[in-house]
């Protein structure tokens, strides 16, 4: 139904398809940092619940949505494109992130400890702005190769895999942006717009990429399984370097795991029911 409709609205072309993809996951980005308005003091316990639950969307779309169709599809059953394109995805943010510092900041000490509310008028913690930016900057990194992935996806020209996918990494991206909303209150940046703005910012970044996506292997298709190589191994990348090891960090290790079985089936039905 969902990928009829996309159909009809934006027709066949990769390129506007790949905008719309961008702009809805940017869009979901945007809807998960200002639940910061409602849901004012989240506990680290829940904190940990969701990101494994995005932990989980990102690791069955990395192989249902890229992966599988990268081999079986665009490679002729030949594995070594893609693969050799999820090791460049992994090498890349292995090599991001030592350039720019990752700073688990929300998720090993970015919360405030004492018991006054984000609500109130705290003074700003310049230690704690520093660690916000840092956060900002990983976040942002890191949804680069998901913006990446729903332009590949799109400019394979196939809906049924795309539309999936999109709607796999806009549903993680929630959480994603909630995070960086906390972390700036945390930090004492208390007025929620700013926080709210703060991740729209992380995920605007998706929107072109998207289209860039689109664009690049709709021109030159040889390089698509390497591309849907790329985005997935470099989204298994933060799951496993990022994710997970900061959700079992702070004794939630049952939620946050709980969380990412969860989220799995979640990607698998929507996958069976749109593909």
């Amino acid at each position: 139904m969902v990928v009829e409709q996309l159909g009809r609205l934006f027709g066949a072309d990769p390129v506007l398809n790949g905008l719309v993809g961008g702009l809805v996951i940017a869009g979901l980005n945007l809807l998960g940092a200002s639940l910061i308005f409602v849901w004012r003091n989240p506990s680290q316990r829940s904190m940990d619940g969701a990101l494994g639950f995005a932990a989980g969307v990102m690791l069955a779309a990395s192989f249902t949505s890229l992966i599988i169709p990268g081999i079986e599809t665009y490679s002729n059953g030949n594995p070594i494109p893609v693969l050799a394109g999820v090791a460049l995805g992994a090498l890349f943010l292995d090599r991001s992130d030592a350039l720019v510092p990752h700073a688990h900041y929300l998720l090993s000490g970015g919360r405030r400890t004492d018991a006054a509310s984000p609500s109130e008028d705290l003074p700003v913690d310049d230690e704690r702005v520093a660690g916000v930016v840092l956060f900002v900057l990983a976040i942002t990194l890191h949804n680069m190769p998901e913006g990446l992935a729903v332009g590949v996806g799109f400019g394979s020209g196939d809906l049924g895999t795309a539309v999936p996918l999109m709607l796999a990494i806009g549903i993680q991206n929630i959480p994603e942006g909630f995070a960086v909303s906390v972390a700036a209150v945390n930090a004492g940046l208390n007025r929620r717009f700013y926080a709210a703005f703060t991740g729209l910012r992380s995920g605007v970044v998706e929107v072109p990429l998207a289209v860039l996506g689109a664009y690049a292997v709709g021109t030159v298709s040889v390089l698509l399984p390497y591309a849907m190589g790329f985005a997935a191994g470099a989204m298994l990348f933060v799951i496993s370097d990022e994710i997970v090891p900061e959700t079992h960090a702070g004794g939630n290790e049952r939620v946050a795991t709980l969380g990412t079985i969860f989220g799995t089936i979640v990607m698998l039905y929507l996958d069976i029911a749109l593909g």
